[in-house]
């Protein structure tokens, strides 16, 4: 049963850990696209939304999509998908795209926003660091509390008291 206080915990800062990377490589992503200074008029292909929650208590997130197609520099056709972009693009639009060359090219339709990456990456991490935090935590005050004391045993710090017999000791069947 142990198991369950350390897997459960475990699983869930597995998780934070991965939503983090993923955190950390999306803001990585946009500054090399700002960074890389190409540009490119890239076409609204298709512009829809996609809903969750909405269940019991919680409130319906609506988040908005865009797919957007452009030529870049060396004569590849690029098609990419973006979340969270403007609600004003619409298919057929032309907007300016920024991107990096590379193997896979990392492009986007924000426009440069330096300071409310980092401040956004930031927040984000700082909460998933406290979740982390957390399950140790957990952890530690569990394995305390009710983990395998034996190592008192070996402890010098903790002092044993020699206490004589009592009557409680004895069998319980044999009174005196």
């Amino acid at each position: 049963m142990d198991f369950m206080f350390y897997a459960v915990p475990g699983l869930i800062m597995a998780v934070t850990v991965f939503l983090a990377v993923r955190v950390i490589r999306r803001a990585l992503d946009l500054r090399r696209a700002w960074n890389s200074g190409l540009t490119a008029e890239a076409r609204c292909l298709r512009t829809y939304t996609t809903t969750s929650g909405g269940s019991g208590d919680s409130s319906v997130r609506t988040t908005l999509h865009h797919v957007y197609e452009f030529t870049a520099r060396d004569g590849r056709t690029i098609r990419f998908e973006e979340e969270g972009g403007p609600g004003t693009t619409v298919e057929g639009d032309i907007v300016v795209v920024h991107y990096a060359e590379g193997e896979t090219v990392k492009a986007t339709a924000q426009a440069p926003g330096h300071v409310r990456n980092a401040a956004s990456t930031v927040g984000i991490l700082t909460f998933l660091s406290v979740v982390v935090v957390f399950c140790v935590g957990f952890m530690v005050t569990y394995t305390e509390a009710f983990g395998d004391n034996s190592f008192m045993d070996d402890d010098p710090s903790v002092t044993k008291v020699d206490e004589p017999p009592s009557i409680d000791d004895g069998p319980y069947n044999k009174v005196p």
